[in-house]
């Protein structure tokens, strides 16, 4: 059904995670790489990305191209590139199947992505629990050092890329880049205060590009196939294609590849088989726990894409597509939420330390049907004072499901007051 394989072409080949069965039978199989480094100007390679209009598929959308120029021009120390794959956003796993998969395609992204920022130095920054991916990663850097990809001279050239793997230790707050490299340095992973951008001032107070997995396992496609090849898919302003995480209640969940601008109703119905059992759709959540939540009628006339999510008042995010149906307690559904944001809270800025904490305390209230009407106003007016108060969005990000679900599921909550039926 998908028919688009810019990043998932690998996947259905057995073994594609070995360096033998990557060169012989995939795509890509470092040759563009190698055409890469050894033919084109690092500058032609960033001004190819930017054209191509590859946006961060980390949940920001921000131009990869664009971001890779922010990198000051003779710099007295080396730049860094960094592949942030601590993916840890709920309804999110997308990176996890690229590195368990098709690990090879990623790392010739980031020789693609290294060359063109003439970075020394690559850092994989991968979640604790993701285990499988970890190993499956480490093994194919190894294969790559031993077939001259990594290391010194690569391909016989004057560029020479070290890539590490680092492993985070489950902190959600690790996905916010300035935390993730504090917790490279070795350090707490506290984020930090902006400015200085990573670009500018990252690890070790060298300039520093942090991409998404997926970002950079698009680079091959874009280098190999050029700019307008890419740009058959999508939209004008989001190009390409994304991986979508489908999770909850649908026929069919799973990873799906698909162009930006696809109609979420067409892949909750034509892809994934439609809601599980019969049951009618009630409320999808588009791109990771933090977007907010849709309701059905919303949620069928909505595309996904970073511009048409935000007209229906939520956002793509990491585009992980979470589903509910009519059997769903919308209540229970925003209590787990606020659980995770609470426990996830780095403690370091007040308005989240406090604020999500007071969050889950009274939606657990609405849970155990001991809430009141003035639940409702305490609520709205917590959300308003951590609303862009802090250093990063984990604040914002416990924030938008709260008001969405409160504010368009209410007769739900109201139910589950003192004095609600379900009181």
């Amino acid at each position: 059904m998908e028919g688009y394989r810019i990043l998932k072409h690998n996947w259905t080949i057995p073994s594609a995670w070995d360096i033998d069965v990557y060169r012989k039978q995939c795509t890509f199989g470092y040759e563009t790489a190698r055409k890469v480094v050894t033919t084109m100007e690092p500058s032609a390679v960033r001004e190819t990305v930017k054209q191509a209009g590859l946006r961060g598929r980390g949940g920001a959308g921000f131009p990869a191209g664009v971001k890779w120029g922010f990198v000051p021009k003779n710099a007295s120390k080396p730049t860094y590139l960094i592949n942030n794959a601590d993916e840890g956003e709920p309804g999110t796993f997308k990176d996890r199947y690229i590195m368990e998969r098709d690990p090879h395609q990623m790392i010739e992204g980031m020789i693609i992505a290294g060359f063109a920022l003439q970075a020394p130095q690559a850092y994989i920054y991968i979640r604790g629990e993701l285990g499988l991916a970890a190993r499956r990663v480490q093994n194919a850097i190894d294969q790559a050092y031993a077939a001259g990809f990594l290391g010194k001279g690569i391909f016989g050239t004057g560029y020479s890329l070290e890539m590490t793997v680092h492993r985070g230790a489950g902190a959600y707050v690790c996905g916010e880049e300035t935390g993730l490299i504090s917790s490279i340095e070795g350090k707490k992973g506290n984020p930090r205060l902006k400015p200085p951008f990573p670009a500018v001032v990252g690890a070790f107070g060298a300039p520093s590009i942090v991409n998404n997995t997926e970002t950079l396992t698009s680079i091959p496609y874009i280098l190999e196939h050029g700019v307008e090849a890419y740009r058959t898919f999508g939209t004008e302003k989001s190009p390409g294609t994304k991986l979508f995480t489908v999770s909850g209640h649908v026929e069919k969940p799973g990873v799906y590849e698909l162009p930006l601008g696809f109609p979420l109703k067409k892949l909750l119905y034509d892809v994934c088989g439609g809601i599980r059992g019969g049951h009618k759709l009630k409320a999808v959540i588009p791109g990771g726990s933090s977007a907010p939540v849709l309701t059905a009628d919303e949620a069928e006339r909505a595309n996904l894409d970073y511009e048409s999510l935000m007209e229906v008042g939520s956002m793509l995010g990491s585009g992980g597509v979470i589903v509910m149906d009519d059997t769903t307690d919308m209540v229970w559904a925003l209590k787990n939420l606020t659980h995770f944001y609470a426990h996830e809270s780095c403690g370091q800025c007040t308005p989240c330390r406090e604020g999500t904490r007071w969050l889950d305390d009274i939606v657990t209230r609405f849970y155990e049907n001991r809430a009141t009407e003035e639940d409702f106003d305490r609520l709205l007016d917590i959300c308003d004072s951590m609303s862009g108060t802090t250093i990063c969005a984990l604040s914002d990000a416990a924030v938008f499901p709260v008001k969405s679900f409160i504010t368009k599921f209410r007769d739900e909550f109201e139910k589950h007051t003192v004095h609600g039926t379900g009181g």
